[in-house]
């Protein structure tokens, strides 16, 4: 599946561009994990490292990390940089 097929789904998508030398990125990563356990199958984490896919990264507008982008039916509906908290994520694919 390429990235297109994968925002396009019907569930919403979660978006993860980060770095691998990107403190508060290693700080989300078991925050994301929380989210997927919790919410199972009803949302698609994805992770996209920034600095193997400089092109995405570019032309999302990825300014810093860790930016988040959320996609429902292939839309972009919200995007954040840096840290968001489990609560807030998990409001944020539930609405």
């Amino acid at each position: 599946m390429n990235f297109t097929e994968i925002i396009n789904q019907d569930k919403p998508v979660l978006v993860d561009f980060y770095a691998t030398w990107c403190g508060p990125c290693q700080t989300m990563a078991p925050i994301l994990k929380q989210v997927k356990d919790e919410l199972g199958e009803k949302v698609t984490i994805i992770k996209i490292d920034v600095d193997k896919n400089q092109a995405l990264a570019s032309k999302f507008q990825v300014r810093g990390v860790p930016t988040f982008v959320l996609y429902k039916n292939g839309k972009q509906v919200w995007k954040q940089a840096g840290l968001v908290s489990k609560r807030d994520l998990i409001t944020i694919l539930s609405t």
